[in-house]
């Protein structure tokens, strides 16, 4: 039964990861990690003895162990990869509010610009 619910657990992840990305809720590059842990879960749900003759072969004594470094791992990658997303974000960002800075600024110089001709032409009128 343990087996079976770790196999049911991988395969609602692996659905939901693909079902995202088929939505474009979640982009390709992103689903990558998320989609190798839910193949590594679904294998080791199928074959669990991997996870202990790997263990094993590793020199860790409990192959738990294993599977939460490997757990851990995998999530250190997601979140290195979503902080250089989110650099690369920012950095178009800082580079979009200067552009906006400058095109403002542009734009009430010749409000302005516009304003003084307005003002002239009026009081030249008799």
């Amino acid at each position: 039964m343990t087996y079976a619910f770790g196999i049911v657990a991988a395969l609602l992840t692996l659905i939901a990861i693909i079902e995202l990305t088929r939505r474009g809720t979640l982009r390709e590059r992103h689903a990558l990690w998320w989609f190798v842990g839910g193949t590594l879960a679904l294998i080791i749900a199928i074959f669990p003895q991997i996870l202990t003759s790997t263990a094993r072969l590793l020199g860790i004594s409990i192959p738990t162990n294993l599977a939460f470094f490997v757990a851990i791992g995998l999530l250190f990658l997601v979140s290195l990869q979503y902080g250089a997303e989110l650099t690369r974000v920012e950095e178009k960002l800082r580079a979009l509010a200067e552009q906006s800075a400058f095109q403002d600024r542009r734009l009430a110089d010749l409000e302005a610009r516009l304003n003084e001709k307005a003002t002239d032409s009026n009081e030249d009128a008799p």
